[in-house]
Parts: C-alpha cells; sequence; structure tokens
C-alpha cells in the first residue's frame, strides 16, 4: 500500500457529531466521503501512524489515498525544496542581500556573492544555455539606481539567467518584476514607464541622476529588511516552479502564472493578483504596507528619421521685386 501522508498545510478536522473534512492548505473545508472505510483508520494512514496492512478494507482505503494524492492533498515523499538545484548570485548592499541570501538559501538554493563585473561577464557570456532556468542574478540597492548601473544587467535575460532587483528611494522600496526570458520587463523599462506616468518626468529623471540633496533615509530596518527578502524569494520560487512546469510540458498558462503572456489571476474575495513577471511592488518602509502596480515592457520603435539636408539654389532672373 502506497505510505502518502498528508501535504504539507493540510489536515484532517473532526467536528463532534460529524465526520471527518478535509482543511486544504488554503483554508478550505471539504467533506471526506470514507465509504466503508474507518475514519480512524484513514487519520492513522495519513499522518503516519501504522494501521493494518490486512482487512476488510485495505482496497478502498487505497483507493481513498490515492484520491488524495490526486486533488494534491498527500505526498508519498517530503516536497523538495522549490529552489533546489537553482544557483541564485546576489550582490548590492548587505543590509538587504544577507536576508535575501538567507532565506533563498533556506529554500533550496545555492547562493553566491558576485560583483558587477561577474554580472557583466555573465550577460555578456556565449554559452549553450545549459543553465537556462538555474541561474538567478538579485541585485539590491539601499539607493536609487545610478544611471547606467543596471544596462548591462539588463541583458541577462537574453542569456536565460532570471534577472532580479530592487532599489530604495527615500521612504520607499522598490521591488521590480523578475525577468527570465527576452521580452521580459527589464530595469530600463520601468524607469520609462515610470517616468511616463508622472507629470513630475522632469524632477524625477534629475532624481535619478543624482540632482539631489544627501540621503537622508530612512534606511531598512531589520523587520523591513526581513519582509523585501521574503517577497523577493516568494518570485523566485515563482520563477524556478514556471520553469520547473515548463520543463514537464506543461501548457501555457498553467501554474504560477509567469509566463510572458501570461494575465492576471483572481485572487481569494475576488482581488486581482498580478503575475511576478509583470509586477512593481512598492514597500513604504515607514508602515510596511505593500502596494503592486502593473508595468509591462516598452516595445522597440525604429529610430526616427535623419533630417534631409535642404539646399535651397538661386536662380538669376528668377524671382522679381514687387512695389
Amino acid at each position: 500500500m502506497t505510505r502518502s501522508r498528508l501535504a504539507p498545510g493540510t489536515g484532517i478536522v473532526t467536528a463532534p457529531g460529524a465526520g471527518p473534512v478535509l482543511r486544504t492548505s488554503g483554508g478550505e473545508f471539504l467533506r471526506i466521503d470514507t465509504g466503508g472505510v474507518d475514519a480512524g483508520t484513514l487519520v492513522r494512514r495519513l499522518v503516519g501512524e501504522e494501521a493494518p496492512e490486512e482487512g476488510a478494507h485495505t482496497t478502498e482505503l487505497t483507493r481513498l489515498i490515492e484520491a488524495f494524492e490526486e486533488g494534491g492533498h498527500a505526498v508519498a515523499a517530503p516536497p523538495r525544496a522549490p529552489l533546489a538545484g537553482r544557483t541564485v548570485h546576489v550582490l548590492g548592499d548587505p543590509v538587504l542581500t544577507v536576508p535575501v541570501a538567507r532565506c533563498a538559501g533556506a529554500e533550496g538554493a545555492e547562493v553566491h556573492e558576485t560583483t558587477p563585473d561577474r554580472v557583466a561577464e555573465l550577460a555578456g557570456a556565449t554559452s549553450d544555455r545549459s543553465a537556462d532556468g538555474r541561474v538567478a542574478v538579485v541585485w539590491c540597492l539601499d539607493s536609487p539606481v545610478p544611471e547606467g548601473l543596471w544596462d548591462t544587467a539588463d541583458r541577462l535575460p537574453g542569456q536565460g539567467i532570471a534577472w532580479l532587483r530592487c532599489h530604495r528611494e527615500g521612504a520607499h522600496v522598490w521591488t521590480e518584476p523578475l525577468a527570465s526570458a527576452p521580452g521580459d520587463v527589464t530595469a530600463r523599462h520601468v524607469r520609462l514607464r515610470r517616468l511616463a506616468a508622472t507629470a513630475a518626468h522632469r524632477e524625477l529623471a534629475a532624481y535619478w541622476a543624482g540632482h539631489r540633496t544627501p540621503d537622508t533615509g530612512p534606511h531598512p530596518t531589520e523587520a523591513s529588511a526581513a519582509l523585501i527578502a521574503g517577497l523577493l524569494t516568494a518570485d523566485l520560487i515563482a520563477w524556478a516552479e514556471a520553469e520547473a512546469e515548463a520543463e514537464a510540458g506543461a501548457p501555457l498558462g498553467t501554474g504560477a502564472g509567469t509566463g510572458a503572456g501570461a494575465g492576471a489571476s483572481v485572487g481569494p474575495g475576488g482581488s486581482t493578483r498580478l503575475p511576478p513577471r509583470r509586477r512593481l511592488r512598492r514597500i513604504d518602509l515607514r508602515d510596511l504596507t505593500v502596494t503592486e502596480h502593473p508595468v509591462f515592457p516598452v516595445p522597440d520603435v525604429a529610430p526616427l528619421p535623419a533630417p534631409t539636408r535642404v539646399t535651397a539654389h538661386a536662380e538669376a532672373g528668377t524671382a522679381k521685386a514687387r512695389r
């Protein structure tokens, strides 16, 4: 008989005078039709306690557990860490990179500290793309992004390397969408979209260019840095899950919904959830509130034609003076 156990986050609830009910990891309660199987036997089997191998309902019990497996409510083995087999390179300011490295490592990633020069090497490398879907770069800044700093890193998705980043502007930290394939939202796209969305575009551009007074914070605290690291790690997990589904041949639009063409999904209570690769987050360091904004790539356009030089030729005898 299968030795499956209840999946993480699920449980069986028995209300007085009622039959067993499954509480899913998402908080739903589903009535269990045990048929002729004793409820206590089912519970003992799913929580790992020994139950009789032989009996009148052994075959029926097996079918019932298989139904749990098909619904994703029971697993035959402990789940694999979501970032296992992935390599994550982190760089930037330690107040943010240290918790990011800790969170990603706890989820199974192989984490390495890196440098801008190494990122440039990754972005410009000519490879066989064997690392597609398995390598990510996370760059975190406790300041606005200097002009041109992330231009080279924006080429990482073209090498099949996931590109995730965040930076602080005053009391706000912005986490930008993870980009992992050509056509995804890059740092350049975010800057262009933000400039287009504000009437103060000249001032914002000047702020980014460094024409501002010295920074006075606030800087991330331990609590806010942990929140930011958790959000970035969640984006890495969504990326890893989508890549795993792609490797398994899942059709577009399933799972985490992180594909380039994926649309928003509807969450609990009818709220709209933006796909990770189209989601720009703003975290307010003063009260730890998080707001999400949709952002899309900026399509490439053809350059404007060069102006045509017009030369005027005066011909003698063609102009007459008027009185």
